[in-house]
């Protein structure tokens, strides 16, 4: 796996022997496609749950983000996404005002309301469980995020799941922008409903 585009182009991610399920370069490069043409990676602040690789949020870095945050619970696949980062630290693309960094601990625990208390808001939110994730728990994970304020009105969630998964529930005041399906995933873009203007 490497990174598709941008200014580390072509650098290696390394991949956990097992427990994680990358996103393939197909899929990836629809998403960063997607995103590129809403104009919401330039300087953006990074959130990835359930980081695996860290290929997401790498990428992202790549092609303009300014802050990444990758959330990984695995103890393996955190280190290689710290080993990642401090390469790429040593890059000459790499400038002075970017920062990356891992965390590991449980997507759910970081997102909880009150560990994100006072939490500035993501420009860009990505977030792929394990397809065993059930469709509940990511409800719940949703609410937590825009409760903590890690979720704001301008912040662009990509959910990944199962094509097979049942879809879910939005918070309030959210709503599905777009559903894409590509093979056995199926990606959601999720942003805060637009306030209807008087008079419409």
């Amino acid at each position: 796996m490497r990174v598709i585009s941008g200014r580390f182009k072509g650098v290696a991610l390394t991949t956990p022997k097992a427990g994680t399920r990358p996103t393939t370069d197909r899929t990836k490069e629809a998403i960063f496609s997607h995103l590129d043409s809403w104009g919401v990676l330039g300087d953006a602040r990074v959130l990835d749950l359930f980081a695996g690789t860290g290929a997401l949020g790498i990428e992202a870095l790549s092609r303009g983000a300014r802050e990444l945050v990758a959330v990984e619970a695995n103890g393996p696949a955190a280190s290689l996404i710290a080993k990642t980062l401090t390469a790429l630290k040593h890059q000459r693309a790499w400038r002075p005002d970017m920062s990356a960094r891992v965390i590991k601990v449980r997507a759910e625990r970081f997102a909880a309301p009150a560990a994100g208390a006072g939490a500035r808001s993501f420009d860009v939110i990505f977030i792929d469980p394990p397809y065993a994730f059930e469709t509940q728990a990511c409800e719940r994970l949703l609410a937590d995020l825009v409760a903590s304020g890690m979720a704001g009105e301008r912040t662009v969630i990509v959910l990944e799941r199962s094509a097979r998964s049942e879809e879910p529930a939005m918070p309030g005041g959210w709503e599905i922008s777009e559903r894409r399906d590509y093979g056995e995933t199926a990606v959601f873009y999720l942003e805060a409903s637009v306030p209807a203007i008087d008079g419409e």
